[in-house]
């Protein structure tokens, strides 16, 4: 004889009147985002006639700061921009598919910092090196690409500033991502880790974790972390360090999260595109202007390249030296500045570091998210 079924509760009259509120809002809300849909076709035919881009990344910037100041609450103004991203990335894919290159495969930090940026309605370009990345961009198979600039442990990306220094690209956005390594294997257990493969920042990024807990074990530098994780997911004697997407994706337990030694490990990874396809943005009321630079090797140089900008009350927000290679211990200088050339004090401050430099390139101007 079969138990019988429990009996279900009944359900509470006033939960259920408010769940046929919410779901009446939603419907609103739905019949709102084609309206907007609607519109952003009407936008994209007379962008098309006027040979406009589709993309543009102070335009929407001043909408999420619009309706970010705008917002009565009670959803905090955090929450306004991971929406209005997605609303404005599928509006965006109507006019046209975007294409962005990042590091791939799937998972990795990379193609998170971009679709953080555009929103999840792309075509993604995974690629195998960030060499690639610049590669597909100039070529025009990708619209867009996104690369790592620097790390809040590590440093710069040093292969991303060199590339930047002689690519055609340059940098019209830029976002940033709060890095959560985590040990992935197919076995949800330490023993038996062979070897734990990453991208050597992520192995330094974790060095103090895996010094203490996989002393003895080999790490093994690989392409990405996502590699790592795809690895792992082949072998069980290898682990990977990568996201909790990453883990996802290739069907990896997530052994031991946040291994990372700074609890606020970040990643600031820049946006790039070819200037004959996409025009410099405007100003969006809180701007970066980015350039590398050099001077001749003689006392007082490196001073003569900040007169400029304390003469105009530009602020610099980065200063980084990479060596020049010319075997004349010679350095190029990327220089992030506040402000956009459009500001007159921003355009007299770059005229006047231009002339006291012996090169000069402006590598791209930008909106930053200042919240």
């Amino acid at each position: 004889m079969t138990e019988a079924a429990a009996p279900q509760p009944t359900p509470d009259p006033a939960l259920l009147a408010l769940r046929d509120r919410i779901d009446t809002v939603d419907r609103e809300l739905l019949q709102l985002l084609n309206r907007r849909a609607a519109l952003a076709l009407e936008v994209g035919e007379l962008k098309k006639h006027q040979g406009s881009p589709v993309f543009r990344p102070e335009r929407e910037a001043q909408v999420i700061d619009g309706l970010k100041s705008a917002n009565p609450g009670p959803m905090k103004a955090d929450s306004v921009a991971p929406i209005w991203r997605e609303i404005m990335s599928a509006c965006r894919a109507l006019e046209t598919p975007t294409r962005v290159a990042f590091l791939g495969p799937a998972g990795t930090f990379s193609e998170e910092a971009a679709l953080n940026f555009f929103g999840s309605t792309i075509v993604p370009v995974p690629c195998a090196s960030f060499d690639e990345v610049f590669h597909v961009t100039t070529s025009g198979a990708a619209d867009f690409g996104v690369v790592p600039v620097e790390n809040s442990n590590e440093g710069v990306v040093t292969r991303t500033l060199d590339i930047l220094l002689t690519t055609p690209l340059f940098v019209i956005g830029e976002t940033s991502l709060l890095v959560r390594h985590n040990l992935l294997r197919k076995d949800n257990t330490l023993d038996g880790i062979e070897a734990v493969c990453a991208h050597p920042q992520a192995l330094a990024q974790c060095h103090q974790w895996l010094s203490t807990h996989l002393p003895h074990v080999e790490r093994r530098p690989v392409s990405s972390n996502a590699e790592g994780a795809r690895l792992a997911s082949l072998d069980p004697r290898l682990a990977g360090i990568a996201s909790t997407r990453a883990a996802s994706e290739y069907g990896l337990h997530v052994l031991s999260p946040a291994i990372q030694d700074d609890a606020n490990n970040r990643t600031r990874f820049a946006v790039i595109t070819h200037p004959q396809r996409h025009p410099s943005p405007g100003a969006s009321g809180h701007d970066c202007t980015s350039l590398v630079v050099s001077v001749t090797n003689r006392p007082g140089a490196v001073h003569d390249l900040l007169v400029p900008l304390k003469t105009h009350g530009v602020s610099m927000t980065r200063f980084e030296s990479r060596p020049a290679r010319s075997g004349q211990w010679e350095y190029y200088f990327f220089i992030d500045i506040q402000g956009h050339p459009e500001q007159p004090e921003v355009d007299a401050a770059l005229r006047e570091l231009r002339d006291a430099c012996a090169f000069f390139k402006l590598l791209g101007t930008y909106p930053v998210d200042v919240h």
